[in-house]
């Protein structure tokens, strides 16, 4: 089944078209896994709307909080100064998301949004406690990425709704985060498991807090509160 392509020129403009055409319409960014779901046939959109050329492809940051836009790519997290230096779980993650040429297309809202389980960059934003934004028809709306996240290829993404960018507070200084994959091979394939973890020390020894979450384990990734109570009490 063939299908219509739509360029919108502004998010509010993708929002009216997603409204328009409902169910039969998908958002596209990179397309690297919606389009082999097409060509198996496991979904037939009749429309796709690009979300390419919104804005929507920085990295920001404040000084409380950094923010990755929903159509930065993989490449684009692995290479950046900011997450090299002080969030090495991200570059961690993100480069191991398929080969090379894959990183350069796929983004990071994609990632969020076909909701794996076995999506690599998830882990680590659980690990970072971070937020989610949205616009659709009713406005902006936020929410952990946590709650977002329902189920296997389920989230609480509205039809009508465009995920602009994820969130996530500048982690202090005593803090560190690692992120480990067991695949068939070290990239190019679907986790087996992986694990993020942000740690957070305290004074004198120990830690006082400690953020642990698990993909490609369950039907969707999961923070671990009995591992992280257990980290802290140490």
């Amino acid at each position: 089944m063939g299908f219509e392509f739509h360029a919108p020129a502004t998010i509010d403009a993708a929002i009216a078209l997603a409204q328009t055409h409902g169910a039969a319409a998908r958002f596209i960014a990179g397309g690297t896994d919606l389009v082999i779901q097409i060509r198996r046939r496991r979904l037939a959109p009749q429309h796709l709307i690009s979300l390419s050329g919104l804005g929507l492809d920085t990295i920001t940051e404040t000084s409380a909080e950094h923010a990755i836009g929903a159509t930065v790519t993989h490449n684009d997290v692995v290479f950046h100064p900011a997450f090299q230096r002080e969030l090495i779980a991200l570059t961690e993650a993100s480069a191991v998301v398929g080969g090379r040429q894959v990183r350069n297309i796929a983004t990071v809202g994609g990632n969020i949004v076909n909701a794996s389980p076995a999506a690599d960059l998830v882990p680590v934003l659980l690990a970072l406690d971070a937020e989610v934004d949205l616009v659709g028809t009713n406005g902006v709306r936020s929410l952990p990425l946590d709650r977002f996240l329902l189920d296997r290829g389920r989230t609480d993404r509205r039809d009508d709704e465009v995920l602009t960018r994820v969130r996530f507070a500048k982690p202090p200084a005593a803090s560190a985060s690692c992120f480990l994959k067991a695949g068939r091979r070290k990239a190019m394939e679907i986790s087996v498991i992986c694990v993020a973890a942000h740690l957070t020390g305290k004074a004198g020894a120990g830690f006082a807090e400690a953020r642990i979450a698990v993909g490609a384990a369950a039907s969707r990734t999961f923070r671990v509160p009995d591992a992280e109570a257990a980290v802290v009490a140490r």
